[in-house]
């Protein structure tokens, strides 16, 4: 069924009183990020509308928020972090950490497909965050893919950062650092969300006292992609996928509590010439590692096939200081669909306080 029917035959669902999970995939904003508690974060706020507009129904709450990261890491762990919970609807919102071009269209295209193709058949709304100095987010690309599966899309670039631009709401008032909102900048957010739900709810109502009955058919295939579509079926290789071959690599012992424990079930590197390596089948292929806040850390080179000539520099050294970062460098686009061979060995490892962590590898 398409996308709206999905909205409304929830909305039928929830006045019934039936039991429903409230899913978001995104990254610091709907993670909560300056929000003052995780009740403030826009997320639990648009949850709460749910709860407020259908009383007689049961809802669970799903935030699958992940700071710093992107569609291409979503698409690979949305299964993991939203999905397996049966979600009947998923927020997402990638629009702020995505570039604007035509490699996070085809990773955001794939993402959107692995929701709408889930078991649970979720609805999806998609959101477009922005920053509030710039007015720059990704929602152009975004929104062409959303549009092409009758997504409805809610862009805060149209809504709160024109305010913002026309002097009808201070910026500082709304986010301290042009980008995070703080409580009232998530209230805002969250409003422009439910105002969406309100006008779909509103029509649901119209529709059942004219005694029209929405379509409830089993769910079509996709329409074709956009894009070439590579990133619909990504996954992460971690230590329990127990591909790697360590020669001076060293798995992390130490066991993962919680989705937001981002640096585990990977592998450890301290020492120069260390080296681990992977052979997979793939086309594309990205390596996702820590940038540390905490200095000097190792840096390591990444060699396809044993092309030196275009190895990859992957500098454990963060340049910011917001905190430790989850990066994600992709080596292998479009490549020719075989198998890979990728050494990752440590270049240098003089004076450091902490290990290069190689967190996963992301293949499609």
């Amino acid at each position: 069924m398409d996308n709206m029917t999905r909205l409304k035959n929830l909305m039928k669902r929830a006045a019934n009183g039936e039991s429903l999970v409230i899913g978001f995939l995104g990254g610091s904003i709907t993670q909560g990020s300056l929000s003052s508690t995780p009740k403030t974060c826009y997320a639990y706020l648009v949850y709460e509308w749910w709860k407020k507009s259908f009383p007689n129904a049961s809802f669970s709450f799903v935030n699958g928020g992940i700071g710093g990261t992107t569609s291409h890491y979503g698409g690979a762990r949305a299964w993991k972090d939203v999905l397996c919970y049966r979600p009947d609807i998923v927020t997402v919102d990638f629009s702020v950490n995505d570039d604007a071009n035509e490699f996070f269209e085809e990773t955001y295209e794939g993402t959107l497909r692995r929701l709408l193709a889930a078991p649970s058949d979720p609805a999806v709304v998609v959101l477009n965050n922005v920053f509030y100095d710039t007015g720059k987010n990704a929602q152009d690309y975004h929104n062409r893919i959303a549009d092409h599966y009758g997504i409805s899309h809610v862009s805060i670039k149209d809504t709160v950062y024109s305010d913002v631009e026309s002097g009808k709401i201070v910026r500082a008032d709304i986010t301290p650092d042009n980008l995070h909102p703080n409580d009232k900048g998530h209230r805002l957010v969250a409003d422009e969300i439910c105002k969406l739900l309100d006008s779909i709810k509103a029509e649901v109502e119209e529709e059942t006292i004219a005694g029209k009955s929405t379509k409830t058919e089993a769910s079509a295939l996709l329409p074709a992609a956009l894009t070439e579509n590579a990133y619909e079926h990504s996954r992460l290789i971690q230590i329990q996928d127990n591909e790697a071959i360590l020669d001076g690599f060293l798995v992390d012992p130490i066991e993962k509590k919680g989705m937001l424990d981002i640096f585990k079930n990977g592998w450890t590197a301290a020492h120069t010439n260390d080296k681990i390596s992977f052979e997979i089948e793939c086309s594309c292929l990205a390596v996702q590692y820590r940038k540390s806040v905490q200095q000097p850390v190792p840096k390591a080179k990444a060699v396809i096939d044993g092309d030196e000539a275009h190895a990859v520099i992957l500098d454990g050294n963060f340049t910011e200081d917001w905190g430790d970062c989850l990066y994600l460098e992709p080596l292998l686009h479009h490549a020719e669909k075989k198998v890979h061979r990728i050494e990752i060995t440590i270049t240098d490892a003089k004076d450091i306080v902490r290990p290069f962590y190689l967190v996963s590898l992301i293949v499609s």
